[in-house]
């Protein structure tokens, strides 16, 4: 599955063909109907950025907060807390110009 602006499946890599972009690994947090949301939103806003992102979910509250999460939802990219709470997709987009522009 690689149509636009789709709600992610666990361990889908978003760009997967692309395999000289870089590869993030986000973890989503929270329920399952704002994590639904929030990769939807996802894919929209990055799909045309020259990155590769695996995504997966973890619905455990006691996992989340053991990561510092707080917020349903968040994104934590490479281990990091990197977005929280349903954020718009042009703040996800931003989000990810600037990390990508920090990895070069």
């Amino acid at each position: 599955m690689n149509e636009a602006c789709h709600t992610m499946d666990h361990g889908e890599v978003l760009n997967a063909d692309k395999t000289e972009y870089p590869l993030f690994h986000a973890v989503l947090y929270g329920d399952k109907i704002s994590t639904a949301k929030f990769s939807k939103r996802l894919s929209c806003a990055i799909k045309h950025l020259p990155l590769r992102v695996e995504f997966t979910y973890e619905h455990d509250t006691r996992k989340a907060v053991e990561k510092g999460v707080t917020k349903d939802p968040t994104l934590v990219l490479d281990g990091e807390i990197f977005l929280e709470g349903l954020v718009q997709a042009e703040e996800i987009t931003q989000a990810f110009e600037k990390q990508l522009k920090e990895k070069v």
